[in-house]
C-alpha cells in the first residue's frame, strides 16, 4: 500500500504529465490554426477576384482576429494577422485601406516586440512593405527611410527568401534603383520552393516576373 508521500508524488507525476500534455496540444493547435491562415490567404490572394475576394479577405481577418485572441503570445499569429489586413487593404484601395494598414501595423508591431525574428524576419519584411507603401504624414505613417531600414533587416536575416528578396526588390524599383531591383529580384526568382506553399510560390513567382518586366522596360 502506498503511503502518504508516495501517493502525493504520484499526484504531482500525474499533474505534470498532463501539464505537457495540455501544453503540446496547445502548440499544435497554434500551429494547425495558423498553417490554415497561410494556406486560405494564398488562396484568397491569389486564387479569387472582385467583390468574392474582398468578403472572402474580411472573413480572413474575423478569423485572424480570433486567433490573436487565442494565441496573444504567438508571434507568428500577430504577423499573419499583419499580412491578411496589410493584403486586404491593397485590395480594398481607398479610404478603407488606410484603417486596415493602420490595423496591419499594430499586429506586427507587436509581432517585432515578441519575437523580431520569427518566421524568418516576417514582420520586418511586410512592416517595411507597408511604411513604403503607405502615404507619408498627415495622411498616414509612411516612411522611406524605416522601410528600407526594415527590408534590409529582413533580407539579413533571410538571405535566400523569396518574400524578403522581392519585397526589397520592389522597393528598389521604386526607388529607381534598377541595378540593386534587378539583384534583389532575381535572388527572389531563384529561390527554393517552399514545402507546402506551391499556391503562394505560384503566385509569388508571377509576380516577380511581371516586376522583372517592369524594370528591363526602364533600363
Amino acid at each position: 500500500m502506498k503511503t502518504t508521500q508516495q501517493l502525493m508524488n504520484s499526484i504531482r507525476i500525474l499533474v505534470m504529465l498532463m501539464t505537457a500534455i495540455a501544453a503540446n496540444l496547445v502548440v499544435a493547435s497554434e500551429e494547425t490554426d495558423v498553417a490554415h491562415l497561410q494556406q486560405r490567404w494564398a488562396e484568397v490572394n491569389y486564387q479569387l477576384e472582385g467583390r468574392t475576394q474582398l468578403s472572402a479577405f474580411e472573413q480572413l481577418v474575423e478569423q485572424a482576429d480570433q486567433l490573436s485572441q487565442q494565441f496573444p503570445a504567438s508571434a507568428p499569429v500577430w504577423i499573419w494577422s499583419g499580412i491578411i489586413k496589410s493584403t486586404y487593404a491593397g485590395a480594398k484601395g481607398g479610404l478603407g485601406a488606410l484603417g486596415l494598414a493602420k490595423d496591419a501595423k499594430k499586429d506586427l508591431d507587436k509581432a517585432m516586440k515578441i519575437d523580431a525574428n520569427a518566421m524568418g524576419g516576417s514582420a520586418s519584411t511586410t512592416l517595411g512593405t507597408l511604411y513604403h507603401s503607405v502615404p507619408g504624414w498627415p495622411v498616414g505613417f509612411g516612411d522611406e527611410e524605416k522601410a528600407e531600414e526594415l527590408l534590409r533587416r529582413a533580407v539579413a536575416l533571410s538571405s535566400e527568401d523569396i518574400d524578403a528578396n522581392y519585397f526589397y526588390g520592389i522597393y528598389l524599383l521604386d526607388e529607381k534603383r534598377y541595378e540593386e531591383a534587378q539583384n534583389y529580384l532575381t535572388r527572389a526568382q531563384q529561390a527554393a520552393p517552399r514545402p507546402n506553399r506551391p499556391i503562394a510560390d505560384t503566385g509569388r513567382q508571377q509576380e516577380i516576373s511581371d516586376a522583372l518586366a517592369t524594370l528591363r522596360s526602364k533600363i
